[in-house]
């Protein structure tokens, strides 16, 4: 009889591979608690980081307005991050098409470059108000203080007014907000504003001022239907001129800043594409505007800050001793402006980038017509705040500004009934009181004005 064959060899193969088995599992088991735990740590990590960057501490004050403006950062930085916010994404065109969006019959749809600066939103306001669909866009660049761009941007946010951050010289974000939204209008406000930052910083005019200007009237030209386009010139191109009150008959060819030499080559621009493409165009030139959500870089606005604070202020005077005087605008009347040029703008008659037919080319002062001494400015606000201007007097210098403006606005008149209706006292008095709000201060704001009979009468 033949003897059993002998497995003690093969379970003893069998045992050392269970072995094996066992070990590497728990190897494997190992490695994957290690992996999953620190995977964990990261996510929860991600977890803070997003909850810490997307909310404000605490303690934060409403009237904060740095938080305002990281906040909005944070915002724009989750939205990229996980998609359908961004650019392109669905929710994006959804909020662009619906900011666009006319509610009333044969309403516009405008696009307002710079909708976050001072004129721009108070433009866009007056026409969504009105039933007009506005979109904006803005760079939020920091030649003043972003915060305050972003404290307008959600004053428009609250009348559901979607602003795009974007440059002017993006040619693909352009051409999307074309292909998204077929506008009619576009109120082109966007600009490097400042007469004496043009000498610390003069290419940052040529980029925004003219070569963003060609961008947009290049990407305008090539739509199907072409827009109506109202912009900002200014009164700045009348440079040098002293014939009063400054007419749009009278030449503008002296600029006396680099600012004023790209408002003047904008206005040429205008003409070129107006000529070749068939494109409308309108340019207002704005002297001096002034009021609530203003510039920090305007004297009104700089002077009511330091007669707070205490400090000196320059009050400029001519080289022959005379004092230097401006037509101060007030917004609410450059408002009106505005929406009456884009309420007589004609259609463009180009198609496909190419001319069919003679297109309308204006250009219009809108001011106020009643030029008023800085010294009085200071009068009035010292009166207003009940705070004595500590006042240095001393010769203008040679940085681009002009001794004086006075606007003749008949042209404006005529054509769409342009007329200015607020004296530069209860403009400023408005001003005043939107500051002390806006930043929390507690003067001894007169309840009165000034007497209406100390202001220069109207001229025009």
């Amino acid at each position: 009889m033949a003897s059993p064959p002998d497995k003690s060899k093969t379970i003893k193969l069998e045992r050392y591979n269970s072995y094996i088995r066992r070990v590497n599992s728990t190897k494997l088991l190992n490695a994957s608690s290690k992996l999953l735990f620190r995977a964990t740590i990261l996510v929860a990590l991600i977890l803070v980081f997003l909850f810490t960057f997307n909310y404000p501490p605490l303690n934060s004050s409403p009237s904060s307005n740095n938080n305002n403006n990281n906040n909005h950062h944070r915002h724009r930085f989750l939205s990229s991050a996980f998609g359908g916010g961004g650019v392109g994404g669905a929710s994006w065109e959804k909020q662009v098409r619906h900011s666009s969006t006319p509610r009333r019959p044969n309403g516009m749809s405008v696009l307002v470059t710079g909708a976050a600066g001072f004129v721009g939103s108070h433009c866009s306001l007056a026409l969504k108000k009105r039933g007009d669909g506005v979109l904006g866009l803005d760079n939020f660049n920091s030649y003043y203080d972003p915060s305050l761009k972003r404290a307008r941007q959600d004053l428009l946010s609250k009348h559901q007014i979607f602003i795009v951050e974007g440059d002017l010289n993006d040619t693909p974000l352009l051409k999307k907000l074309f292909d998204v939204v077929p506008f009619t209008h576009i109120l082109h406000l966007a600009a490097q504003a400042g007469v004496r930052y043009a000498m610390q910083n003069p290419q940052s005019y040529v980029a925004s001022n003219i070569a963003g200007f060609v961008n947009l009237l290049e990407v305008a030209k090539a739509a199907n239907p072409q827009p109506s386009i109202v912009w900002a010139s200014s009164s700045s191109v009348y440079g040098l001129n002293t014939q009063n009150p400054f007419s749009e008959l009278h030449r503008t060819d002296q600029p006396a800043s680099l600012y004023a030499a790209t408002k003047k080559a904008g206005e040429e621009i205008a003409h070129t594409y107006n000529h070749i493409y068939g494109l409308s165009l309108t340019g207002l030139r704005f002297f001096t505007v002034y009021g609530p959500w203003g510039r920090p870089d305007m004297a009104y606005f700089f002077f009511t800050k330091d007669i707070l604070q205490g400090k000196g202020i320059d009050v400029y005077q001519t080289q022959d001793g005379k004092e230097v005087a401006r037509d101060f605008t007030y917004i609410d009347d450059v408002v009106k402006g505005c929406v009456g040029a884009l309420d007589t703008a004609e259609k463009s008659t180009g198609s496909g980038g190419k001319k069919r037919g003679l297109a309308q080319l204006r250009i219009y002062n809108l001011g106020n017509t009643s030029p008023v001494p800085v010294g009085k400015l200071v009068g009035i606000l010292e009166s207003l705040l009940n705070v004595k201007a500590k006042k240095h007097v001393i010769k203008m210098p040679r940085n681009g500004d002009v001794p004086y403006t006075h606007a003749n606005v008949s042209l404006a008149f005529r054509d769409f009934g342009y007329k200015p209706t607020t004296d530069l006292a209860s403009g400023l008095r408005k001003f005043v009181k939107w500051y002390v709000g806006y930043y929390g201060i507690q003067p001894r704001v007169k309840k009165e004005i000034p007497n209406a009979s100390e202001q220069p009468e109207d001229s025009a």
